[in-house]
């Protein structure tokens, strides 16, 4: 049974409950208020990005459990735009308002030993090898079965990077596990890639499923610094594992799958991200609905639009001081400009992207 069961489709004024407040939830908000749907916020910090383009918001922390019943009752549908909102956050939102990504998303996506287990072993799909550690000798023996250099994560809350330290030999294993600081970690296999990839695809109410084409992503310290459609060598097997594992979940909304392609062309799963994503804001000017858009019509239960790019796209990040050069960007004639509205340049801050639009397809 999909979450179609007991579900109606929202009309125009109707309140969608998003929690979390950066530039996503911004992103979100802008393309609901196109379908004459409002948005409520729900955030510690007051006058986010999200908030300042939102009609409602609620500032208070995630662990109130009150505030997040008051905020769940007066909205129509609940979703997030980041996967770490507290579990027990999640569900008791999920008592007073549908909640969609469902909770098993966000339990699958919050711990990388969960995720890569559920996508190996239930949606049976390729992942880097990974290994529990839990102590120095278990942290040896991974190294010794994957070999040097490996990767070391904590389980949860790492991202752009953080939470991860390589290995690059055996003898300096121990310092490795131990700068940790005892946090849960996972071991994974270090992957040769020739190339990153993502799949972004929304999955409806009814289970009809949609995808984008595939997204060539490069990184630059950890942090994505250009998203490429269409990708080549598209064959569509990443949207068939996509799909796969959307199905697994049961899921609702736009999730994006992100891949190591290795020199075989094997694709291998490196993580699941239960929202709409940064490789994904291309779509914003790829002349087709874009990610934002179709997360709303997917958790609103409302028909999914087109995923067809009608023209390439190109998607830099601006990072920290980049975005000072909004005024030069902004002169561009086939450059399209996404800044977040956040007051403070920091290094190593998502302070908005620009979109370069290529040929026509």
């Amino acid at each position: 049974m999909t979450q179609a069961a007991a579900f109606t489709s929202l009309p125009p004024g109707s309140i969608i409950g998003i929690m979390g407040g950066g530039q996503l939830g911004r992103m979100l908000s802008l393309a609901a208020s196109h379908l004459g749907l409002d948005c409520h916020i729900y955030c510690p910090h007051a006058g986010g990005p999200a908030a300042r383009v939102s009609r409602y918001e609620t500032v208070a922390e995630y662990e109130d459990l009150d505030a997040i019943a008051a905020f769940a009752q007066r909205c129509d549908v609940v979703t997030y735009e980041f996967e770490n909102v507290p579990a027990q956050t999640a569900a008791k939102a999920a008592e007073y308002a549908p909640l969609a990504p469902g909770a098993r998303a966000l339990h699958v996506a919050q711990d990388r030993l969960v995720e890569k287990s559920f996508i190996q072993d239930e949606a049976g799909v390729d992942v880097v090898g990974f290994a529990d550690i839990t102590t120095p000798k278990q942290a040896a023996l991974a190294g010794e079965r994957f070999g040097y250099p490996n990767i070391i994560k904590t389980r949860r809350f790492g991202y752009d990077g953080k939470g991860q330290i390589k290995v690059e030999r055996a003898k300096d294993m121990r310092a490795a596990f131990n700068s940790m600081n005892g946090a849960p970690l996972i071991l994974e296999a270090f992957a040769p890639f020739t190339r990153e990839v993502s799949i972004v695809a929304a999955r409806g109410r009814d289970g009809t499923f949609a995808a984008y084409p595939l997204i060539e992503n490069v990184h630059r310290n950890h942090i994505l610094h250009t998203s490429t459609v269409p990708a080549s060598d598209d064959d569509g097997r990443a949207a068939q594992i996509a799909q796969r594992i959307m199905d697994g979940l049961d899921y609702v909304g736009v999730m994006a799958t992100e891949f190591f392609q290795m020199q075989d062309g094997s694709l291998l799963v490196n993580e699941i991200a239960p929202r709409v994503h940064n490789s994904g804001h291309l779509t914003q000017d790829a002349g087709c609905i874009d990610q934002f858009e179709q997360h709303i019509r997917a958790v609103a239960g409302w028909p999914l639009g087109s995923t067809a790019p009608k023209h390439g796209v190109v998607m830099t990040n601006l990072i920290g001081d980049d975005a000072a050069s909004w005024e030069m960007l902004a002169a561009q004639p086939d450059m399209r400009l996404h800044l977040y509205g956040k007051i403070e340049m920091r290094e190593g801050r998502k302070m908005g992207h620009v979109n370069m639009i290529g040929k026509a397809l």
